[in-house]
C-alpha cells in the first residue's frame, strides 16, 4: 500500500477534472452500471501513468467532445479491493496498471493497457481515448 500522502496529487490529477474516485466495489459497480456508458481507469504510481496515462485521459475528457456518461478512477496498490472489482468486471483482459476500460451497458467494449501506454505521448493516448469516446458513447 502506497502512503496517501504520496498518491493525494496522482488522485487529485483526475478528480479535480470530474473522475470520481471509486474506492470501494460497490463504488466500482455503481460506475459500470448495466446501461450507458462508463470508463473505468486503474491509476498507478508509475512513470507512465504520471507522463502519459492521466493527461492524456484528462485532455481526452476536454477535448473529445463525447464522453462517456460515468468516469471514474481505481488506484492500484491502493484501494485493493475496488481495484479487484473493476479487474473482476474487466474478465478476460490481463491486469494492468495503468491502464482503463470502457463498458457499455456493463461490457467491456474498449481497453488499453500498459504496454499500449509506455512510451506513448499524452497527445497519443489523448486521441486513442478520443477515439473510443467517439465509436462508442457517440
Amino acid at each position: 500500500m502506497y502512503p496517501p500522502e504520496l498518491t493525494a496529487p496522482m488522485r487529485a490529477e483526475l478528480t479535480g477534472n470530474g473522475v470520481d474516485d471509486l474506492t470501494t466495489p460497490d463504488a466500482v459497480e455503481g460506475c459500470v452500471g448495466s446501461d450507458g456508458t462508463a470508463l473505468v481507469f486503474v491509476n498507478s504510481v508509475c512513470g507512465c501513468a504520471a507522463g502519459g496515462a492521466r493527461p492524456g485521459l484528462v485532455a481526452a475528457l476536454k477535448d473529445s467532445g463525447v464522453r462517456p456518461d460515468r468516469v471514474g478512477t481505481v488506484f492500484a496498490g491502493v484501494d485493493r479491493e475496488a481495484v479487484d472489482k473493476a479487474r473482476e468486471l474487466m474478465l478476460g483482459f490481463p491486469p494492468s496498471s495503468p491502464s482503463a476500460a470502457l463498458f457499455k451497458d456493463g461490457e467491456v467494449v474498449w481497453m488499453i493497457h500498459r504496454h499500449q501506454i509506455e512510451g506513448s505521448y499524452p497527445e497519443q493516448i489523448a486521441q486513442a481515448f478520443g477515439e473510443a469516446f467517439k465509436e462508442h458513447c457517440a
